[in-house]
């Protein structure tokens, strides 16, 4: 198992393993950060198709003012067109937008974040971030030894 020196300056030598927080190798904790990677970056997916269905309901319920002021300055034909082929409209065949987010949530979200979860349960303990707190403290780390050795230079 690789280690990582995590002591600070001024603190007596000691070497834990990288996995500290489970005692996990390395290719588990770069499997399992890239896992929650991936499913952040489906986090960040859904949120984009819950705009998505809002954006589009927002412009349906505005048509309802389109369609009056067509008609309130004599335009019938295009107010008739608008209401009867956008309002209300199908985005996909026979699926309204929040029929998507919830299919998409079913199909695929769900399965995907019970995926991630399951091999965090079963790798790390259910842990989260294990590739982030040990990138946490390697940085740290290094960042702790830059100022020591900058305050060991101009002191």
């Amino acid at each position: 198992m690789n280690v990582v020196d995590l002591r600070l300056p001024g603190e007596g030598r000691r070497k834990l393993p990288r996995g500290i927080r489970s005692g996990m190798d390395d290719k588990t904790i770069q499997a399992l950060g890239k896992l929650s990677e991936a499913l952040e970056t489906t986090e960040r997916a859904r949120g984009h198709l819950y705009s998505f269905h809002q954006l589009t309901g927002h412009a349906d319920l505005m048509l309802d003012e389109v369609v009056s002021l067509l008609r309130e300055a004599g335009h019938h034909e295009h107010a008739d067109r608008v209401q009867r082929d956008v309002l209300g409209r199908n985005v996909l065949p026979g699926k309204w937008t929040f029929e998507v987010v919830e299919q998409y949530e079913d199909t695929y979200y769900e399965v995907f974040r019970e995926a991630e979860r399951a091999a965090r349960t079963d790798l790390a303990g259910g842990k989260r971030h294990e590739f982030e707190a040990r990138m946490k403290r390697e940085r740290q780390r290094l960042s702790a030894a830059a100022y020591a050795d900058r305050d060991s230079r101009s002191g």
